[in-house]
């Protein structure tokens, strides 16, 4: 993988640039970059599809949100051992309560019985 991305221009062409242009763009919110905005260059499938589930564990993602990127996740590789370990990686950034709220959302999504009722509290 380089350190170069393909940014579309204005007349519909594309401009081979380096990280550091692509990071200014988004910065300013720059126009050209259109939907590839969302477009890792440097990533492989399967650690955009984790990274992808923390940040729904950070915003509260929804449950269909997390089915998609579970999903997506296995279908680039990753085990459903490697989806849970994204939940303890990002603990110390964003807090447990918030993992603590995704946890049955990614359970869920992974097809996984954690054996708890609605209603049941430690």
């Amino acid at each position: 993988m380089s350190s170069s991305s393909w940014v579309p221009d204005v007349d519909g062409g594309g401009t081979l640039v380096d990280y550091t242009e692509r990071l200014r763009r988004l910065t300013i919110n720059d126009h050209r970059l259109g939907e590839d905005a969302g477009e890792a260059d440097e990533l492989d499938r399967r650690t955009l599809a984790l990274i992808r589930i923390a940040a729904l564990v950070a915003v509260g993602g929804a449950q269909p949100s997390f089915g998609a990127e579970a999903d997506a996740a296995v279908s680039a590789g990753a085990t459903p051992g490697e989806i849970v370990d994204v939940l303890a990686g990002v603990v110390p950034v964003i807090g447990l309560p918030l993992v603590v709220a995704a946890a049955p959302k990614l359970a869920l999504a992974l097809g996984c019985d954690v054996g708890l009722a609605p209603d049941d509290t430690f």
